[in-house]
């Protein structure tokens, strides 16, 4: 063997190993922007449960009867899950690109709905009150 051919066989096996690609990842401040962007409305849907609760507090209060304990279980986690459901696309998206953030964001406001809307359609507002 020549020193020619040991030069041209580490030249190969150098370019047969790819190099890793550096990671593509949104930049901090489009990530400030769409969690502050997508939190504003899981905050509208939490202070949206927060006035159901008292709302249904003072209803209560009115007609002389008190909120029964699956109520308050039901108007809890309805300002919890907003809250969780951000924190979860958040942590989920951290490190992927600004589309999959906004779409775990979208995603995360529609079970928002979907589920606030079914515990109102199964228990509705008068099974809130004991």
């Amino acid at each position: 063997m020549s020193a020619d051919d040991t030069t041209h066989s580490d030249d190969v096996t150098d370019a047969a190993t790819p190099e890793p690609a550096p990671a593509r990842r949104t930049p901090f401040w489009l990530e400030l922007v769409l969690a502050i962007a997508f939190g504003l409305f899981f905050a509208y849907d939490a202070w949206e449960a927060v006035g159901n609760l008292v709302g249904m507090a003072g209803v209560a209060s009115a007609l002389g009867t008190t909120i029964s304990p699956t109520g308050w279980v039901v108007l809890i986690v309805a300002i919890l899950l907003p809250v969780v459901l951000f924190a979860v696309a958040f942590l989920i998206g951290r490190r992927r690109s600004a589309v999959i953030q906004a779409a775990l964001y979208l995603a995360g406001l529609a079970v928002s709905a979907a589920l606030y809307l079914d515990i109102l359609l199964m228990f509705g507002p008068g099974a809130l009150l004991g």
